[in-house]
């Protein structure tokens, strides 16, 4: 009898206070999950590049190393530049949710927060990625002018270049581009995005077009693949 048992899903807990750490790995640990902490920007940088993780939950204001710094960096790096997400952050403001999206978080959640909350919300992410990749197995790519998704790997490319994107901003351009010239709006792409995910909202959306955009448009400032239908939503470019 086969007696190995699945390891348990690592999440990465970047927060300078100790309390908020401790208590947020606690509860992680009592939902069979693996924390690993981090008190601070740098420090989380050299774990990210040296194991992967399965979700990160990222403090916006770290002493040094900022939290959206530290996301960036994260997008660009090699083993986690998919990982999910959640930002925490003090600020109440909506613009500073949507720069945190916009730096490349998943979700976020202000402090200060029930923990109860926190542990669903990553939960909801990790069952979002592993429900992305199970969809895209025995999918075929989907071919758009120079553009090539390929679900089964989870990868895509633009030219001859391949681009790294999160699971919503790969599930976001799959739906646009396997429809040329149909319009979708905010609400629908929204519900065939973040699905199961009720936390975020319609702006949420505009938030990854921009970041899409910026990785397969030649000029993100004037876009010919994703574009704007003013009053209704988006649509991806028709096909000639």
């Amino acid at each position: 009898m086969d007696t190995r048992q699945e390891s348990p899903r690592t999440v990465l807990v970047v927060e300078d206070e100790q309390h908020i750490r401790d208590l947020v790995c606690l509860h992680l640990g009592v939902e069979g999950l693996a924390a690993v902490p981090s008190g601070d920007g740098s420090a989380a940088l050299e774990l990210v590049a040296a194991q992967r993780f399965d979700a990160v939950i990222l403090d916006l204001m770290l002493p040094g190393l900022d939290g959206m710094s530290v996301c960036r960096a994260i997008r660009r790096g090699t083993h986690n530049r998919d990982v999910p997400i959640l930002m925490l952050t003090a600020r109440r403001e909506e613009s500073d949710k949507v720069l945190g999206l916009e730096s490349g978080a998943d979700d976020y959640l202000v402090k200060p927060f029930s923990v109860r909350e926190l542990v669903a919300r990553v939960h909801a992410l990790l069952r979002r990625g592993a429900l992305g990749q199970a969809s895209g197995n025995g999918k075929a790519p989907v071919r758009y002018k120079h553009i090539v998704i390929d679900p089964a790997r989870h990868r895509v490319r633009v030219g001859e270049r391949e681009v790294a994107l999160t699971t919503h901003e790969f599930d976001l351009l799959g739906v646009l581009l396997s429809q040329p010239g149909i319009v979708f709006s905010r609400d629908a792409l929204l519900n065939r995005t973040w699905k199961e995910n009720t936390y975020v909202t319609v702006r949420s959306v505009d938030t990854l077009i921009k970041r899409l955009r910026r990785k397969i448009e030649e000029d993100p400032a004037n876009p010919e693949v994703i574009l704007t239908a003013w009053g209704a939503g988006y649509k991806a470019a028709d096909v000639d």
